[in-house]
């Protein structure tokens, strides 16, 4: 009994981190496919300041996240951006926003094309 808990427990761990492992992996192709370094997917804050950059906002709107709601706000806006910037549309942002393991990898992994639109 005691080998059966073990094994679920590492279990527990091994498919998180092999999502957040995915996940990072997704975002480095959407940052290297808009013309960011890929490697930011990995520092904290940083990966914020690309995503704003990339979602075609300002830096400086990294400073707007540590603002509790209006960080809710902006993520939605910033992943608005970051849909359209690759010929998605707002729903395609909204859901980044609620499934990020899924529309990630959609664009970071398929065939969307980073387009920088004028928002």
């Amino acid at each position: 009994m005691i080998a059966a808990m073990s094994s679920s427990s590492v279990i527990g761990y091994i498919v998180p981190l092999a999502v957040a492992v995915f996940i990072i992996a997704a975002w480095w192709t959407v940052f290297t496919k808009a013309g960011q370094p890929g490697w930011g997917a990995i520092i904290p804050i940083y990966n914020v300041y690309l995503m704003c950059k990339v979602g075609g906002k300002p830096g400086w709107w990294v400073i707007l996240f540590f603002i509790p709601l209006l960080n809710i706000v902006m993520a939605f806006v910033v992943m608005i951006g970051i849909a359209k910037n690759f010929g998605k549309g707002a729903g395609f942002g909204v859901g980044i926003v609620f499934l990020q393991v899924i529309f990630v990898p959609i664009l970071g992994f398929g065939s969307a094309t980073y387009q920088k639109s004028l928002i």
